[in-house]
């Protein structure tokens, strides 16, 4: 994180959407679209898929995390929100990685 801002920036990619996550320290909430992860996304499926990284890192809690989605589906997007949060992290600590490549979402 940088010293003067404490936000580290990652964007995901997953066939046509995009986002762009933006990771600072927080209380775990994830804010898409300026809506809440409940709200955005209704299924389960959806909202276990975009807090995947976080629970393998074990940082549940410890961030809060504002993305700007667009384009594709549903599923597509919350791929795309994982894939910005991962690389978000991996920017924060790089020794995340070899946990994130054997779940499978680096």
């Amino acid at each position: 994180m940088s010293a003067e801002t404490n936000v580290v920036w990652g964007t995901g990619k997953r066939k046509c959407s995009v986002a762009r996550v933006r990771l600072r320290t927080g209380q775990g909430e994830v804010v898409v679209n300026t809506r809440t992860l409940d709200d955005y996304f209704g299924r389960e499926t959806s909202r276990m898929i975009v807090n995947q990284p976080f629970e393998v890192t074990a940082t549940q809690g410890q961030f809060r995390a504002e993305v700007n989605v667009y384009g594709g589906g549903v599923a597509a997007q919350a791929v795309a929100i994982r894939h910005g949060i991962t690389r978000a992290l991996l920017q924060l600590n790089p020794e995340y990685r070899p946990v994130l490549k054997k779940a499978g979402v680096v």
